[in-house]
């Protein structure tokens, strides 16, 4: 079994900040890209930000300038630092990881379950 698991939702003032972390655990044995996604409602999921093992990123526009998202490969863990949030960053943010997993051939992507950030005044 592998799971990711996202912490550090919440709800903030627009100008606000949060950092989002994302650990995978269970039977791994390597992690390539990991990312976020965030889903408002009425809406597709969308990328936010993504990070290769190496450490090369991409951003969304809506992203660039504010979020950095960033890893430590030795908890493979992942986190989103979002800085000068906005009421239009609401959304479940979604947690990514493309990994090779013991017993299964070939990367696959797996998801966490999601956290939710609010922000409102």
């Amino acid at each position: 079994q592998v799971q990711l698991v996202e912490s550090g939702g919440g709800l903030v003032q627009p100008g606000g900040s949060l950092r989002l972390s994302c650990a995978a655990s269970g039977s791994i044995l390597s992690i390539n890209t990991m990312g976020w996604y965030r889903q408002a409602p009425g809406k597709q999921r969308e990328l936010v930000a993504a990070i290769t093992r190496g450490g090369s990123t991409n951003y969304a526009d809506s992203a660039k300038g504010r979020f950095t998202i960033s890893r430590d490969n030795a908890k493979d863990t992942v986190y989103l630092q979002m800085n000068s949030l906005k009421p239009e960053d609401t959304a479940v943010y979604y947690c990514n990881g493309l990994l090779n997993v013991r017993g299964v051939i070939g990367a696959r992507n797996y998801w966490g379950q999601g956290t939710q950030v609010t922000v409102s005044s």
